[in-house]
């Protein structure tokens, strides 16, 4: 049984929304000002929201833009009531993240409509959701094993070598095994900071207040002065300097160093990744006096429409037709991050032939 709260200031039309919703079977919630109801909504969560908009206290916008603060109460669907029927009213609305919007006086059959058509699509976005979260436990449960396996293993192996062998191994030899033991060992500490970074980002991402507070701290940096360098390094690493092309643009963005950094290093290592070598990876930008473009362009496996739509962390494309190393973290980390710096983020590929990444952020 779905709970629907009314946040009413009007005894009488307050009463007359708790009636028609309880002989329908809706358990009721009801609170005579936004500010009581804002307390109700954050307490006991309901499936719904019916608030006025005109109220003492707290009006119905602070209302809703308080509950799409917090990540308890952001997908909570909301429907104003008010007497109020100029455009400009329906527009704020919406624009503070309103679901629907009823005009008094209105029947019990326009209330229940447009209850259910809110319910619907709740639950469709949660069900859309709960798959996300499935697919991303069965991504973890069939990568992650390897992933932390794998160096754990090359560990594990080669200092027991050398306990065994104290003594009986050359000098050479000692300092190649030490050599692998640090490489096994450095992939474990990346794969640690990537998923603890994803972690983070998943988190920041879903408190829209935290978002607003970055999006609105501007900080800028000198991006040709950030892919350069980042770009060759990334190139000389994988022994494809020559393969390497850039084509840059002198330009601010709003992003930090940092951040910047780490997105150009998991767009080149993709790259390098799901190309041959001697196969060109080009990485271009422009700018104009909005926007900063980058494009970083492979002529590798490219992917479907399908493989593109499921990016997501610990997804990996076609494990058994090709060794990857890597726990397919580096996307998911560049999409949040390009969002959460107001920038968009877009893939078009061709299977087997090419795949071009572009990035837009602000200026």
């Amino acid at each position: 049984m779905n709970t629907i709260l009314i946040i009413e200031d009007e005894h009488q039309v307050r009463e007359n929304i708790q009636e028609i919703l309880q002989l329908s079977d809706f358990e009721t919630l009801i609170a005579p000002n936004g500010k009581i109801g804002l307390e109700i909504a954050k307490k006991q969560l309901p499936d719904l929201i019916i608030c006025d908009i005109m109220m003492p206290e707290l009006d119905g916008y602070s209302v809703l833009s308080a509950l799409r603060q917090h990540e308890a109460t952001v997908n909570i669907p909301l429907i104003f009531v008010t007497a109020k029927v100029e455009r400009s009213n329906f527009r704020q609305g919406m624009e503070f993240g309103a679901d629907d919007y009823l005009t008094k006086p209105f029947t019990p059959e326009e209330l229940l409509n447009a209850i259910a058509i809110r319910l619907k699509k709740q639950a469709v976005v949660e069900r859309q959701s709960q798959a996300r979260l499935d697919e991303l436990r069965m991504n973890i449960a069939h990568s992650l094993p390897h992933e932390l396996n794998t160096p754990l293993n090359g560990i594990l192996g080669m200092s027991q070598l050398l306990i065994e062998n104290c003594g009986n191994i050359h000098e050479s030899e000692e300092i190649e095994i030490a050599e692998l033991i640090h490489t096994s060992a450095n992939r474990l500490y990346k794969l640690a900071q990537r998923f603890l970074l994803y972690s983070n980002l998943e988190l920041i991402v879903r408190e829209p207040e935290k978002v607003r507070h970055i999006q609105e701290k501007v900080v800028k940096c000198l991006a040709h002065k950030i892919i350069n360098p980042v770009s060759l390094t990334k190139a000389i690493e994988v022994d494809r300097e020559k393969d390497l092309k850039l084509e840059l643009q002198e330009s601010t963005v709003q992003m930090p160093e940092e951040k910047l950094s780490l997105v150009i290093e998991e767009l080149i290592d993709n790259a390098f990744k799901f190309s041959l070598p001697s196969s060109e990876v080009r990485v271009m930008s422009s700018a104009d006096d909005s926007n900063f473009s980058l494009y970083v362009i492979d002529n590798g496996k490219g992917m479907t429409v399908q493989e593109i739509e499921k990016i997501g962390a610990f997804f990996q494309f076609n494990r058994k037709s090709y060794e990857q190393q890597g726990s397919g973290l580096g996307l998911s980390i560049v999409q949040h991050i390009v969002k959460l710096y107001g920038g968009e983020l877009t893939i078009n590929s061709i299977p087997e032939q090419q795949t071009i990444v572009k990035i837009v952020l602000p200026c």
